[in-house]
């Protein structure tokens, strides 16, 4: 895996993070512990809950192959505003149901309100992207069980690997 270059992106929803109301503590969250995996962050942006925001933004860095992964923050509950799942489905061709199923049952675990999160994980062209709770704990817990394992799917998804045999 060290010939491919493993750029991510990371996108924060939040309304008041970004009318300057609210620090993001998720996003650096994320930077830190995907730094320390191993990947470069060529993109951090924080946006408001807006679909058509967040679409545009997640499908710029797919389109433009940008990065192979986009991990976003934010935007995953219950609340009116929250839309990040549908603004990953608006852009994802093909859905990884597994990736948030895999992070709600490892969560409930530690919370059963876990079982609140609409997050979303899709494919679109080279790039996987994964919708992230928006607290930083939950944001550290999820990405530290998904982590190991995303690599391998990564190396599918660019071609470097051509099974899941272990």
């Amino acid at each position: 895996m060290e010939n491919i270059k493993m750029n991510a992106a990371i996108i924060t929803a939040s309304d008041s993070g970004y009318a300057g109301q609210r620090e993001d503590l998720s996003g650096p969250a994320i930077r830190e512990m995907i730094t320390a995996a191993g990947y470069t962050v060529v993109k951090s942006l924080l946006l408001p809950d807006d679909r058509q925001m967040l679409k545009e933004a997640m499908a710029q860095i797919a389109d433009h192959n940008e990065a192979c992964l986009i991990l976003t923050t934010g935007g995953t509950g219950f609340s009116q505003r929250d839309c990040m799942p549908e603004a990953t489905m608006d852009v994802a061709e093909r859905l990884v149901p597994g990736i948030p199923e895999a992070m709600r049952a490892y969560s409930m675990q530690i919370t059963k309100r876990a079982m609140l999160s609409r997050a979303a994980c899709g494919i679109r062209k080279n790039t996987l992207i994964i919708n992230l709770p928006g607290s930083p704990k939950a944001v550290r817990e999820c990405l530290e069980y998904i982590l190991p394992e995303l690599k391998h799917g990564l190396e599918i998804l660019l071609g470097e690997a051509s099974n899941c045999a272990r």
